[in-house]
């Protein structure tokens, strides 16, 4: 459990999870800069949302990187296109235990992420 218990950092930190969403705006890359644009603007304030927002923008690089890897490998094996999907789904999920977890004030990390940023 965070030692940040202030509501604001909490909801914040839901935010970062949550604004993945912009994805559905078939922006590409929307699903990282959601995240990324309250990261950087929260980061400062709420030590928390620091932590939560390194999280989101995290996995949210690695699903973009596996969205790129899948569509490429479709283009040779079409069937492989169905991962898509699957990667669509898991992307969702996670994101959604993430923004719960934030909520409750508690810091959440992804099953499966690069750390690239520290």
């Amino acid at each position: 459990m965070s030692q940040e218990t202030n509501d604001q950092a909490r909801t914040w930190g839901m935010a970062c999870h949550l604004s993945a969403l912009t994805m559905f705006l078939c922006i590409p890359g929307a699903n990282v800069l959601g995240p990324l644009v309250v990261w950087l603007m929260k980061k400062s304030e709420f030590p928390f949302v620091d932590d939560q927002g390194k999280e989101a923008v995290n996995f949210q690089i690695t699903m973009a990187i596996a969205g790129v890897v899948i569509m490429v490998l479709a283009w040779i094996v079409p069937l492989i296109g169905g991962l898509g999907i699957l990667l669509f789904v898991f992307n969702l999920v996670f994101m959604i235990l993430g923004s719960i977890a934030a909520k409750n004030g508690t810091a959440y990390r992804y099953p499966v992420a690069l750390r690239l940023i520290k």
